[in-house]
C-alpha cells in the first residue's frame, strides 16, 4: 500500500454527490463498506489487481448504496494504491464443500499487500488528478 498526498484528504462531501462524481471516473463503492466508512476503489489494469482507493468516514448519516435521498456526509481520507496477487489455477488447500462453496466463491489474495511498481504509481496519480480537477 502506497499513500498518495492529495487535495481531496479531508474534504468533507455529501456521499451520493461524491459517488456520482467518482463514478464518471469508473470508481466504484469498494464492497467493504460499512454504514459508517468504506472507500471507493478503481482498478488500473485490466486484471483487477491494481487499486486505487480512495477511503471514507461517515461524518453524519449512514451510507446505503440503494437509497436514493441519502444525505450522509463524509470525510475522504488518504488515497493509496495497492495491488493483490491471486494464486494462478487450482487453490492448493482447496476442498470440495457444496455448503461452503456457496460462501466462499471468491479467492482471497495469496499476497493482499505486494509491491506496487513505480508505473503503477504514476497511473494511480494521473487517475486522483483528473478526480480531483472534479472537486
Amino acid at each position: 500500500m502506497i499513500p498518495i498526498s492529495s487535495v481531496l484528504e479531508s474534504r468533507e462531501q455529501h456521499f451520493l454527490e461524491t459517488k456520482e462524481l467518482l463514478e464518471s471516473q469508473q470508481f466504484t463503492l469498494g464492497g467493504n463498506w460499512e454504514y459508517d466508512r468504506g472507500s471507493f476503489d478503481r482498478s488500473l489494469d485490466e486484471d483487477h489487481k491494481v487499486w486505487l482507493r480512495i477511503p471514507f468516514e461517515v461524518l453524519v448519516g449512514n451510507i446505503d448504496s440503494i437509497e436514493v435521498d441519502n444525505e450522509a456526509k463524509i470525510k475522504l481520507g488518504t488515497p493509496y494504491v495497492l495491488k493483490h496477487l491471486y494464486r494462478e489455477g487450482n487453490d492448493p488447500e482447496a476442498s470440495v464443500r457444496v455448503v461452503g462453496a456457496l460462501f466462499d466463491q471468491f479467492q482471497s489474495p495469496s499476497n493482499p499487500d505486494a509491491d506496487v511498481e513505480p508505473q503503477w504509481i504514476d497511473r494511480a496519480k494521473q487517475a486522483l488528478q483528473e478526480v480531483e480537477q472534479l472537486f
